[in-house]
């Protein structure tokens, strides 16, 4: 009975990835085609991939290498794009923080956004789940997008500069975050967070090396700490 409970939630959570196929093949294929652009042979962009599997993180790299930024300024970059999944796995340790390490550290490697913001709602609108069913379902939509990505990216470095000009594939990447940034806006604090990064990413464009989004990011995160210790503050007062 356990094993078909989490046998159907890891399927749940595959059909609930479903709709982010739209935009995970387009964004795969987008890497591979700059990766093979930027000189990357077909290994080195499928290296990248496999190793990292987080698209922003490697589209700021890939960026900063194409403009001979400092290594080092590379790393901090692709790290401070990423600081939000350090975010994320804070949130779910209390969902999934009793898993064995080796799954946990399975999980580590798959966080990334859609598997995010789908388990986090999951989780927190069905509370009697167990571990298991909790760790097939986060697996489960990884199932689809995780394969599609190695792919896409696999056939967008052979593609290489054969892409037509007027397939634009850059337009998922807007997409994606705007589709998976909405829904997650629940609280003041959310939407405070969001709004300063905004806002302050706009003001810091023209920093080198794009260090306006670590600049806009970290202003973000702290502006959306202080509302919410705030609101909580105000909350034991009354």
């Amino acid at each position: 009975m356990a094993f078909s409970t989490t046998k159907s939630a890891f399927w749940r959570g595959a059909r609930d990835s479903a709709p982010f196929v739209l935009v995970a093949g387009p964004f795969g294929m987008l890497f591979g085609v700059l990766a093979a652009e930027a000189g990357l042979k077909v290994v080195e962009a499928m290296t990248f991939s496999l190793t990292v599997f987080a698209g922003s993180a490697q589209f700021t790299a890939l960026q900063l290498m194409q403009e001979n930024a400092p290594t080092i300024i590379v790393l901090i970059s692709a790290l401070a794009v990423n600081l939000r999944v350090a975010m994320y796995s804070a949130s779910l340790t209390p969902y999934l923080g009793a898993a064995p390490l080796w799954k946990r550290a399975v999980a580590a490697y798959f966080m990334v956004d859609q598997s995010y913001a789908l388990s986090i709602v999951k989780f927190e609108t069905e509370p009697d789940l167990s571990i298991d069913e909790r760790l097939a379902y986060f697996f489960g939509t990884n199932a689809i997008i995780a394969p599609l990505w190695y792919s896409a990216t696999l056939a967008g470095a052979l593609m290489g500069s054969k892409v037509p000009q007027g397939l634009a594939l850059d337009f998922v990447l807007p997409i994606t975050f705007l589709a998976l940034i909405a829904p997650m806006l629940r609280t003041p604090a959310h939407v405070v967070a969001a709004l300063v990064a905004i806002v302050t990413a706009l003001l810091a464009a023209g920093l080198p090396y794009n260090l306006g989004l670590i600049v806009a990011g970290l202003a973000g995160m702290i502006a959306g700490a202080r509302v919410e210790v705030e609101l909580r503050r105000r909350g034991a007062w009354t």
